[in-house]
């Protein structure tokens, strides 16, 4: 395989959100709360040690622990291993992590407060392991963080802060992936 032909991709998610930044932050902060988004689709486990720890008291820049990304609970689809590269308390972090599918994977969550509610953006930036996979796993990606937004807005009540959803190369290259 050519790691050469890998191409870095980048997606981006924005969602206003109608409750406070502090009542979003509090809940997206553990693992508990990734697993709400993923619900009831996807599930990814953490140990023990881990399963109840806050984001913003977590090691910086060293591995945190593997975790297995479930399909529907139960079917083991990917195998992700968290390092947090930043974690601003209580608006943002930045995730640089590996996986099986993903040579690269950097998570950036931000949050800023806006009006009475807050806008929370994920951007993804990621080099996947299989060059020809991009497309797919782009696609797959994308599908995922829609509906992570989408329980985020109905638990917080809100809306898309952007109408479509672009695949970017870092060499500049956009294709629009739908809306």
């Amino acid at each position: 395989m050519d790691h050469a032909l890998a191409m870095p991709l980048s997606l981006t998610f924005a969602s206003e959100l109608d409750a406070p930044l502090a009542t979003v932050w509090d809940a997206i902060g553990t693992m508990e709360g990734v697993n709400a988004e993923l619900a009831p689709w996807l599930k990814m486990t953490a140990p023990p040690e881990a399963s109840g720890f806050r984001i913003e008291v977590a090691p910086i820049g060293r591995p945190l622990f593997a975790s297995w990304v479930l399909f529907g609970g139960l079917l083991p689809i990917d195998r992700h291993s968290f390092v947090l590269a930043d974690v601003q308390a209580g608006h943002g972090f930045v995730e640089s992590s590996t996986s099986w599918t993903e040579r690269r994977w950097e998570h950036r969550r931000n949050l800023e407060p806006s009006g009475d509610g807050c806008l929370l953006v994920d951007r993804l930036t990621f080099t996947p392991r299989v060059s020809l996979s991009g497309p797919i796993l782009a696609r797959v990606i994308g599908a995922v963080f829609r509906h992570r937004h989408r329980r985020l807005r109905k638990r917080f009540g809100g809306r898309p802060s952007s109408d479509r959803l672009y695949m970017t190369s870092l060499q500049g290259d956009v294709v629009a992936l739908g809306p």
